[in-house]
């Protein structure tokens, strides 16, 4: 008899269990696979210290009351804002999602004291375009306070924000959305002046590269933002053979914020080397089995090499693979780096999709280092200029 009751109780149980399970919505199911896929696969949690945990008690109440797509998808983008940085996103926007960071930011703006300034513009868009200029000090974002406004992209697993989270914050207010134009007040001869900044497609460029020479010794060569397209292997062979005798060959990667792919990177620093020379490190957490991959990359050499002096332009939106590049010719000492601090991407990414609501989204599952050990995203150029005026005037006194 007691068997009985205890096999009645635990029938009982198990269909409480599976009714629970069952009543389950679409956005639960796919809530806790969305966490639990970054829980056993994104590469930084301990690295940023993030609260992985406390992520989920805060969100997840959340999702037991959404009932449709657009509302899910707002809820990813406020939990992909616990990760505070622009290398984690979903493949899919509303027209009231931001821009992502760093391809569809176009000014850089710092705090200094209790006061923010543009300290960076993107060259040719929206921003520049605007009349904005580096130096100008920001009162205002669409009309109000920008104090306020950050808290919407600040991590809410913690009440203690690093510096690094509040950039991020700022880069995200400033990148804007995509259904609301930008107002963006300064002050300007102790008034208030109001710019409002046109928005362009960020997405990578059609024409692979540009080039010139500038002088009887040095060629430019601009890589516009295609370092994810394996047609610039071809352009960038058949430009740099046209100035394979030129002393000084300048590569500017200021305008590669959508980052790329390593087959692509490999191609271009292959030609600048005659032995086999490593350019990264990565490392992977198996997290099941508490060990951990470690390799090195390595560059190979291809066709004829050059073997004049090489100068690798960066900025803030050299992001992703243009880092790996610099980190990859500074570590192969092959070439001197110039410019600001790089986007400060996270590590290389791997893609996931939602099984009910088939969502894409993507973070990064492996961390990369400089040869040195230093982790990609903390290299500092060897020449560090301001901002993007500064490393143009500091690659034009090349000769």
């Amino acid at each position: 008899m007691i068997i009985k009751k205890l096999l009645t109780v635990i029938f009982v149980v198990f269909i409480l269990l599976c009714g629970n399970f069952s009543a389950q919505t679409k956005y639960q199911k796919d809530f806790n696979e969305f966490w639990n896929d970054i829980n056993d696969h994104y590469a930084y949690l301990n690295e940023q210290k993030i609260d992985w945990k406390k992520t989920k008690e805060i969100y997840e109440p959340q999702a037991e009351k959404i009932n449709n797509d657009s509302d899910f998808i707002r809820l990813l983008e406020n939990v992909l804002n616990e990760l505070y940085n622009g290398h984690s996103s979903l493949s899919i926007n509303l027209n009231s999602s931001n821009r992502l960071i760093p391809s569809g930011q176009d000014v850089y703006i710092e705090k200094k004291g209790n006061e923010y300034f543009v300290t960076d513009i993107r060259k040719g868009f929206g921003a520049d375009q605007s009349g904005l200029k580096i130096g100008m000090q920001i009162t205002k974002f669409n009309g109000k306070d920008i104090d306020s406004q950050l808290q919407k992209f600040l991590p809410k697993f913690t009440q203690y924000h690093s510096a690094k989270m509040y950039q991020y914050a700022l880069d995200m207010l400033f990148a804007g959305t995509h259904d609301t134009k930008r107002e963006i007040t300064v002050i300007e001869n102790k008034k208030e002046k109001v710019f409002k900044p046109i928005d362009y497609n960020y997405g990578p460029s059609e024409t692979l590269l540009s080039s010139k020479v500038l002088n009887e010794n040095t060629v430019y060569i601009r890589v516009n933002n295609s370092l994810g397209n394996n047609n610039l292997i071809s352009e960038f062979d058949k430009t740099l053979d046209t100035f394979i005798n030129y002393k000084n060959v300048i590569i500017d990667l200021t305008e590669t914020p959508s980052g790329g792919n390593s087959t692509v990177a490999r191609a271009i620093m292959g030609r600048f080397t005659d032995k086999q020379l490593p350019y990264q490190i990565h490392e992977f957490d198996e997290k099941q089995f508490e060990t951990k991959r470690h390799w090195t990359e390595f560059v190979t050499p291809r066709k004829t090499i050059f073997k004049g002096n090489v100068y690798i332009l960066v900025g803030h939106w050299t992001g992703s693979m243009g880092e790996g590049i610099a980190i990859g010719f500074d570590g192969m000492k092959k070439a001197k780096i110039i410019g600001t601090p790089m986007a400060g991407l996270l590590g290389a990414t791997s893609g996931f999709k939602l099984s009910e609501t088939q969502i894409r989204y993507q973070f990064p599952t492996e961390r990369l280092y400089h040869i040195t050990g230093t982790p990609r995203e903390n290299f500092i150029p060897q020449v560090r200029t301001q901002n993007i005026e500064e490393t143009i005037l500091k690659a034009k006194e090349i000769k």
